[in-house]
């Protein structure tokens, strides 16, 4: 449990210094919208992003696994 909560801690930190040292703004395109905003910002919301996905799709994928007449 200890080298749980050791390798969550340093992952924050590094998250952390990477949020700071990215103030700048960038300009975001998808389609035909153009969205500005400072990368500290954009990289937690993908971050967030990818983590919904990835548990969206393992959720699927388990409920694939059980089928559906064994739930």
């Amino acid at each position: 449990m200890k080298a749980k909560v050791i390798l969550i801690a340093v992952l924050v930190l590094l998250l952390a210094v990477l949020l700071l040292q990215n103030t700048q703004e960038v300009v975001f395109r998808v389609f035909f919208w153009t969205i500005s905003m400072s990368q500290m910002i954009l990289v937690p919301l993908a971050v967030f992003v990818g983590f919904v996905a990835g548990y969206v799709a393992a959720r699927m994928g388990k409920r694939r696994a059980v089928g559906p007449e064994q739930k």
